[in-house]
């Protein structure tokens, strides 16, 4: 399957870093965060990525030209535009995406297994199915019922429970929700499958963090050297 990487925000909460790089670069325990997601998928056997760039995109073409990267691997670089959201950016991919893809964001990582997220996608037979996972509640919270998403709900510092771990496997049909540049994936396009029923939620229990801040990047950075990425 194809996979398709969020790569182009501006990353204000980490300004430290993303005054000089965007944030799928910053390095984590020595690798750019992008390339150990790439990592990821490919461990699973996914070979062809689209990274979706916007904010100093540049300097991602130009890490992963200079790196010697398995030659099996893939990697096609659209520019999305500066200011596109979430949503536009995915839209602006429909042209590359004729089948069943996978999709991520550029700042977190996870030992999430991608074969069984699949398998799971492929037995509900719905439009998205979204990783859930349970960090501090200050991220989009879902509920779920039976493994359909019942609400999708922006951040909300009193929600708990189960959030959007940002790990998704969508059909192409998808897309035809997203209006234009502006529209963020997480609020109209999301809540419209919820209401169709037609997102799933997969239930991931083991390692995950995203990396909104620099505390996020340390927390991280702890994890993976305790080898916590890997259970």
């Amino acid at each position: 399957m194809k996979v398709v990487i969020l790569a182009g925000g501006l990353g204000t909460r980490i300004s430290e870093y993303s005054k000089f790089i965007p944030k799928p670069m910053i390095s984590v325990v020595g690798k750019p965060i992008i390339h150990r997601i790439i990592d990821h998928y490919y461990m699973y056997g996914h070979k062809e990525f689209y990274i979706a760039l916007g904010y100093k995109g540049e300097k991602i073409i130009k890490y992963f030209k200079q790196k010697k990267i398995d030659k099996k691997i893939k990697i096609n670089f659209i520019k999305t535009g500066l200011k596109t959201m979430t949503g536009g950016r995915l839209k602006r991919l429909k042209f590359f995406l004729d089948d069943t893809f996978l999709m991520t964001y550029g700042d977190g990582l996870s030992n999430v297994d991608i074969s069984k997220l699949i398998r799971f996608h492929k037995k509900n037979k719905k439009q998205i199915t979204i990783t859930a996972v349970r960090p501090p509640a200050r991220f989009g919270a879902i509920k779920i019922k039976k493994n359909i998403v019942k609400y999708f709900r922006e951040k909300n510092n009193v929600d708990e429970g189960w959030i959007n771990g940002g790990f998704f496997v969508i059909e192409p049909g998808f897309i035809q929700s997203i209006k234009n540049d502006d529209t963020y994936l997480e609020r109209e396009p999301f809540l419209k499958a919820t209401k169709r029923k037609q997102m799933v939620a997969y239930q991931h229990r083991g390692f995950w963090q995203c990396m909104d801040t620099l505390r996020d990047k340390e927390i991280l950075e702890q994890k993976i050297r305790k080898k916590q990425h890997l259970g």
